[in-house]
């Protein structure tokens, strides 16, 4: 009997001994941290490792949004942004997903964003093997439009950008979606200037996202109509008088809601 105790207890000795050196460490299992540009927000949830109905769920739920100057949230606070309210929103059922990774600049046009994602590409896509984004949203153009670019070279050019967020989803369509382009006309930034004409053209552009969107059968979110109500409503316009306000993006990101939820069932 005493030769039996004293073997168990050098078993539980090399035990603990494996479990304390580095070899044994590395068996460990590691996060995968979601990245966002600019830095991540602090107040996020966590993003791995969660109980869910009493098992333990490791699966990570990756968001990339890429875009613009209504992407990254110009003039508002970064719980704000339009991508870190719909992930909060989707934290309650699903409190496994990451902070969302957000590649957007403002003044960006579709060129300046193909131009990023080849400079700076996606974390998960720079993995070995490169991770599939389970959610892709796109939203770029109103800079297009600003600057007098022409309609044939935004087709061109986010029909490249749709290929790429097809292509960072894994290879699945229906895991993208495409957002249409607000209307800047409603903003005191446009008071003075051919309202009417912006407002035309920003339907001219939004008629060329939805046609691709059709072809390339992702989800497309018409979020222009919303953000007209700003003419009558200034609580849904930023501090600098031309963006939205987080009072906008909510909006967006309850519509935005929907959508993922859908495709994660």
């Amino acid at each position: 009997m005493y030769l039996v105790k004293t073997i168990g207890l050098i078993f539980s000795v090399i035990f603990i001994w494996a479990l304390l050196t580095p070899g044994a460490a590395c068996m460990k299992n590691s996060s995968l941290a979601a990245a966002i540009r600019p830095p991540q927000d602090s107040s996020s949830p966590a993003a791995t490792d969660t109980s869910i109905s009493g098992k333990t769920d490791t699966t990570i739920l990756t968001y990339l949004a890429l875009g613009d100057s209504y992407t990254i949230g110009q003039s508002v606070a970064v719980e704000d942004r339009y991508p870190v309210q719909v992930m909060r929103l989707m934290h309650t059922d699903h409190p496994n997903i990451s902070s969302p990774e957000i590649i957007a600049t403002t003044g960006w046009t579709t060129a300046d964003l193909l131009n990023a994602l080849i400079t700076t590409p996606p974390t998960l896509s720079t993995l070995k093997p490169a991770h599939p984004y389970n959610i892709v949203t796109l939203l770029i153009g109103v800079n297009n439009q600003y600057q007098g670019r022409s309609q044939s070279e935004y087709r061109d050019q986010f029909t490249s950008l749709l290929r790429q967020s097809i292509t960072l989803a894994g290879n699945q369509a229906s895991h993208v979606v495409v957002l249409s382009i607000p209307d800047y006309s409603v903003t005191p930034f446009a008071h003075g200037r051919n309202t009417a004409f912006i407002a035309a053209q920003i339907d001219s552009f939004n008629l060329i996202n939805y046609k691709l969107s059709q072809d390339y059968q992702v989800h497309y979110l018409d979020i222009t109509a919303d953000s007209r109500s700003a003419l009558n409503d200034g609580s849904l316009i930023a501090p600098d008088g031309l963006h939205f306000s987080g009072k906008e993006y909510a909006i967006w990101a309850e519509n935005l809601e929907g959508i993922i939820r859908g495709i994660l069932k």
